[in-house]
């Protein structure tokens, strides 16, 4: 048995990723890798791994596969398209990777595996890198980067 890799910080505070326990274990050079252990809650009515959650897995492993080569940028999603494959189920590892970038895009994919190394879903993405979100003539929002100790 693999033990799991050390937790590493996303670079900015993000509640839902927080709240459904993802756990970031590799973020550099194009690629990222994502556990997620998950709870009854985020079952669907078959007892396996809502969509949603799933989905919700390859957009921040997308994301931040995008990042992973510019840490400072923000990256949101433009569009995503998603496959299933086969019911996730029990401990699940995503692996996203940066397929080709331009000054403001990022082409991505990711795929999502069950405990025994079997692909569940699939997805390719495209992501506008952002700086901070204009809230104003003279005004900007920045990330909700986390505070550096």
């Amino acid at each position: 048995m693999n033990p799991t890799p050390a937790s590493l910080s996303f670079g900015a505070t993000i509640p839902f990723v927080e709240h459904l326990g993802f756990v970031l274990t590799a973020f550099d050079g194009g690629r990222s890798e994502i556990r997620f252990d998950p709870k009854p809650e985020h079952l669907n009515s078959f007892s396996v791994v809502h969509g949603g959650a799933l989905m919700t897995l390859l957009d921040v492993t997308l994301a931040t596969a995008a990042r992973s080569v510019d840490k400072d940028m923000g990256a949101v999603t433009i569009e995503m398209k998603t496959s299933f494959m086969r019911p996730a189920k029990g401990a699940l590892r995503a692996e996203g990777r940066l397929i080709q970038r331009t000054a403001t895009l990022a082409f991505t994919e990711a795929t999502v595996y069950d405990a025994a190394g079997k692909a569940c879903a699939h997805a390719t993405g495209t992501f506008k890198y952002v700086r901070r979100l204009a809230t104003g003539p003279r005004d900007v929002n920045p990330l909700n980067v986390i505070p550096s100790d």
